[in-house]
C-alpha cells in the first residue's frame, strides 16, 4: 500500500509539474526557513507516545521557474512517552534528515514530498535495536507573505518512519510546521 501511495503522489506531482502554466512567482531562487513543529502519533505509535515538539531548518533551491524547488531539511523531535499503570517510560528523541521536492501549484500554495533517514538520539534509553530508519513525508503548505522576501511557511504533513526495533511497527505521525522563511 505504501508503494502505491508513493506512486500516486509522484504521478500527481509530475502531472502538476507538466500541466502548470502559471508564470514564475516572485519567490527567490534560494530560501531558508526555521521554525517549530508539533506532531501527533497515529496508529500503533500512538499507543506509546502522546505527541512531540521539535524544530527544523530547511533550505529550498529553485530548479524550474521558481515553482519547483529541491529541499534539504534537518530537525529534532522529542516524542513524549505515555505512562502505563504508574510506570514512566523514556521519551523518544529523533533527528530526521530529509531531501525532497516542493512544487507551487498556485501562487503561494505548494505540495511537498520528502524522504531520508531518521536517527534515534537516545537509542539505549528507549530499547531501540536500530539507530536509523527510513522516513518519508508528503505534505501541503502555504507561504503567508509578511513583507519583502519574508514569509511564514505553514505546512501539514503525514510522516512515516520504518521501525526502530526488530519486532516493532512503523512510526507514523501527523505534523504541523510553522516556520519563518526568508530569501537569500
Amino acid at each position: 500500500m505504501k508503494k502505491n501511495v508513493l506512486k500516486i503522489g509522484f504521478a500527481a506531482l509530475l502531472g502538476l509539474f507538466l500541466s502548470n502554466s502559471l508564470s514564475a512567482q516572485e519567490r527567490e531562487k534560494v530560501r531558508l526557513s526555521v521554525g517549530p513543529e508539533v506532531t501527533l502519533p497515529v496508529g500503533s505509535f500512538s499507543d506509546a507516545f502522546d505527541w512531540s515538539i521539535g524544530g527544523s531548518i530547511q533550505a529550498d533551491y529553485a530548479i524550474y521557474k521558481n515553482d519547483l524547488y529541491v529541499t534539504l531539511n534537518a530537525g529534532y523531535n522529542n516524542y513524549f512517552a505515555k505512562d502505563f499503570a504508574g510506570v514512566s517510560f523514556n521519551d523518544l528523541q529523533l533527528i530526521p534528515v530529509k531531501a525532497g521536492l516542493k512544487y507551487f501549484v498556485a501562487k503561494n500554495f505548494y505540495v511537498h514530498g520528502e524522504a531520508g533517514a531518521s536517527f534515534v538520539a537516545n537509542k539505549s534509553d528507549v530499547g531501540a535495536t536500530k539507530s536509523t530508519a527510513f522516513v518519508y513525508a508528503p505534505q501541503i503548505g502555504y507561504l503567508f507573505p509578511v513583507g519583502g522576501k519574508n514569509y511564514i511557511d505553514a505546512g501539514v504533513r503525514f510522516e512515516g518512519t520504518t521501525k526502530f526495533t526488530d519486532q516493532g511497527s512503523s512510526n507514523n505521525v501527523l505534523g504541523l510546521r510553522v516556520a519563518y522563511s526568508f530569501g537569500l
